[in-house]
């Protein structure tokens, strides 16, 4: 019962969103309801699941959400984008930069969380794609293919750390394994998939995505300098996430890295450096610069509140009991353990919506039955953390994430971002079951 639950619910979302043509949010937020009373939750329970849902979603996120577009907006500004893109564009050549694109989302992932990648470097899309009038998903796709497998399954993410630590696994050998994995299910649920992409047509906000004047020659600033603006919370971020290695537990230096490297103090500081080498540099006053900044926000503003509704619905499906029931359902399947902990992972990321969950979830699932069998704890770490990225859809926060940052409508968005995610998980799975049979 409770998956028709939820099955009704994604259909009723589906309906209310494409057909009603009912706003994203009241949409979430009427659906999130409606499947909370029909689990059996009381209105109460309800009530303290949206206020969680929201306020979690977005205490993670609002901030970061609003730095990363001020920081985007004023690097467009400052031409420091255009001036990376440029570069890009002669070192590369403009039929490879969705593997350049690849070669950055890959090298930014592995510090960054996904969400903080995504915000960083997206603006970056934009600008590559306005200068060398290339379709947006084509040099998109790419880019998160990479952020989403690092974030995914290889460590020092969170999700996938904990897992490891919950089987016990070696994070250096989950790493070289997971890169193994990593390589292949990036190039084809990347630049290859992206290429079918191109067809597809965007409408970024505006505000996200600024357009230089037709015959505008400004003198651009340095390509130096624009990469340090444009990496600086990226290094700051790496040495929080780091230092620990050369420094010693609770030592003022690793605590004071450690707080620079918070990504919102980190994206905060970078905008502020921006202001002087994209502004008063550039002989711009703080009065004018206030202007782009109001800009970036004004511009993400739907955005914010559609992560948070979407952060209501998952909640829900938290709260009523649904992840649990799933494990109940799974624990009696008679399939190797590897490709049980993908499959347990996968279902209840389809049902639920968060990779996070999902992969510890099912990870609590199989520690028994890896202590039983034997299997590599490595191998498991990365089945689980491949299933986890199964098939994202509207109850993903991530989807609306991208749909809303490129324009996309609900039938584009399900045939480039959930397709890619699907790829990038059964790829994974394919990878893990590859080293599995070479003996390890």
């Amino acid at each position: 019962m409770p998956l028709i639950i939820v099955v009704l619910g994604v259909a009723l979302l589906l309906a209310l969103v494409t057909v009603v043509r009912l706003n994203t949010v009241f949409s979430l937020l009427i659906t999130s309801i409606a499947v909370g009373f029909a689990m059996g939750m009381s209105p109460v329970d309800i009530l303290k699941s949206v206020e969680t849902g929201a306020s979690t979603t977005m205490g993670q996120l609002a901030l970061l959400l609003a730095f990363g577009a001020v920081l985007g907006k004023l690097m467009a500004d400052g031409g420091a984008a255009e001036q990376i893109t440029t570069v890009l564009t002669a070192v590369f050549g403009k039929k490879n930069l969705p593997w350049a694109m690849v070669l950055t989302g890959f090298l930014v992932g592995i510090p960054l969380f996904y969400n903080v990648g995504f915000i960083v470097l997206v603006p970056f899309v934009f600008m590559v794609c306005a200068s060398n009038k290339l379709p947006m998903l084509y040099v998109a796709i790419p880019l998160l293919a990479a952020l989403s497998v690092t974030h995914g399954y290889l460590p020092p993410h969170p999700g996938a750390t904990a897992i490891a630590l919950t089987y016990k696994a070696d994070i250096g050998l989950t790493m070289a394994y997971g890169i193994v994995v990593a390589i292949p299910a990036i190039i084809i649920s990347g630049p290859f998939f992206g290429r079918t992409l191109k067809g597809i047509a965007t409408n970024p906000p505006p505000e996200l995505f600024p357009q230089q004047q037709q015959g505008d020659k400004r003198k651009l600033p340095g390509f130096g300098i624009s990469l340090f603006t444009g990496l600086f919370p990226i290094l700051l971020i790496a040495l929080g996430s780091f230092s620990y290695l050369l420094l010693p537990e609770g030592s003022f230096w690793l605590t004071a890295l450690r707080f620079l490297g918070d990504p919102v103090v980190a994206l905060m500081i970078a905008s502020l450096v921006a202001m002087y080498t994209m502004g008063i540099r550039q002989g711009k006053s703080l009065k004018q610069q206030s202007e782009s900044v109001e800009d970036a926000i004004r511009g993400i503003t739907m955005i914010l509140f559609i992560i948070a509704a979407s952060g209501v619905f998952k909640q829900i499906l938290v709260d009523s009991g649904v992840a649990i029931y799933i494990a109940n359902l799974t624990t009696d399947l008679s399939l190797s353990p590897l490709v049980l902990a993908w499959c347990i992972a996968g279902i209840i990321r389809l049902v639920i919506g968060s990779a996070s969950v999902a992969g510890l979830t099912a990870a609590g699932i199989m520690l028994p039955i890896v202590e039983a069998n034997h299997i590599t704890p490595e191998l498991m770490v990365l089945a689980t953390g491949a299933g986890s990225l199964m098939f994202s859809h509207v109850n993903d926060p991530g989807f609306w994430m991208f749909k809303t940052y490129f324009g996309l409508s609900m039938k584009d968005t399900f045939r480039s971002w959930t397709v890619m995610e699907t790829l990038v998980s059964i790829i994974g799975l394919f990878g893990v079951l590859a080293l599995h049979g070479l003996g390890l």
